[in-house]
């Protein structure tokens, strides 16, 4: 294996100090001409490259952010993602993604990867209901945002959005169509965004005079579309089959829509659909999908923008006295009606 080329080498073959060297790589304009030009002509003919990481360690500041979402298959962590990558590049960093597949295990090893690479600070979308992993990183001293979910019993910036309302806006849409009888396709329980959808869905029912048992929950284990496609054969196999389901995102809705298909059940004249999160996916499906529109891009950017910001007040207050005060952003969502939910009843 070659070895890496130091910049002790590049002072060797150029015949100056290591100081003069970084003084290169860091100040040119302090160095002579001649002399910066021999430094540099020995970096070319060495093909060294100089180590970010060792910088980052003797600054004691990383130019990199990390970002861990639950669901990188799900379009709207890409999105999310892009939001966040785009305020980070404003501002000379780069963003670490990284997928916690909602397992909490793999979303504790990537926080411990996050702690040891020393990152600027860290954009997390929690999959550990128990808020253990984020009490053991909270002991790292690194910043941290919380992305679509509301900072319940902890003092960190947050950016979500109203799910209860979103949920409220999906079940009431259905409601004026006409339903009266709704299953919910869930997800996991532990998650506070189906909470809270499903507590927004419940608000709707009792605003129509309607009981929680209008409501028909379908739990399942994961928020992908194999998940909605189970979903939606239990929801076949139902003797008295609701007329209408409200999913809590929109590769659940996909599912149940791909076994319906599967099935001959007629969307929406047999079962109306409506999904959540507005993926470009939703208006490009075979019956394009009522679904709740959240600004994930915004979303993205807000929290990273947040990070910035108690990062540069954290140094600044090296040189004087100056807080960071902590926020809760909660964005609102949106309806955006499609096919999938006009049927006339």
């Amino acid at each position: 294996m070659a070895q890496s080329v130091g910049i002790k080498d590049v002072a060797r073959v150029a015949g100056v100090s290591v100081g003069t060297v970084s003084n290169v790589i860091n100040r040119p304009d302090t160095v002579a001409t001649e002399t910066r030009a021999r430094v540099l002509s020995a970096i070319d003919r060495l093909g060294y490259v100089r180590s970010e990481s060792a910088r980052q360690l003797r600054a004691g500041r990383s130019r990199i952010m990390g970002l861990l979402v639950l669901d990188m298959g799900n379009p709207f962590f890409v999105d999310v993602a892009r939001g966040a990558e785009r305020a980070a590049r404003d501002a000379g960093l780069g963003v670490m993604v990284c997928n916690s597949a909602q397992n909490p295990g793999e979303e504790a090893e990537y926080l411990s990867l996050f702690a040891e690479q020393r990152v600027r600070g860290v954009l997390l979308t929690p999959a550990d209901a128990t808020g253990r992993n984020i009490e053991s990183f909270r002991r790292h001293n690194i910043p941290f945002v919380l992305v679509d979910r509301v900072a319940e019993g902890t003092t960190e910036c947050s950016v979500s959005v109203d799910d209860v309302a979103g949920g409220a806006l999906a079940v009431r849409h259905l409601i004026d169509a006409g339903h009266r009888s709704i299953a919910y396709v869930s997800g996991p329980p532990g998650f506070n965004q189906v909470r809270d959808r499903r507590t927004g869905a419940l608000n709707a029912l009792a605003e129509a005079g309607l009981g929680p048992d209008a409501l028909r929950e379908l739990p399942t284990e994961r928020l992908d579309v194999a998940a909605g496609r189970d979903a939606g054969a239990r929801l076949l196999g139902l003797a008295a089959r609701p007329t209408a389901v409200f999913c809590a995102n929109d590769l659940l809705a996909l599912g149940v829509l791909q076994a319906m298909y599967a099935a001959g059940v007629k969307v929406p004249d047999d079962l109306a659909i409506v999904g959540y999160d507005d993926i470009e996916f939703a208006a490009a499906a075979a019956v394009p999908l009522t679904s709740v529109r959240q600004p994930a891009v915004t979303m993205g950017a807000l929290a990273a923008e947040l990070l910035l910001e108690e990062t540069e007040t954290e140094t600044e207050a090296e040189s004087g006295p100056r807080g960071h005060e902590h926020r809760r952003v909660v964005l609102q969502p949106e309806l955006v009606v499609r096919r999938s939910s006009l049927s006339a009843r």
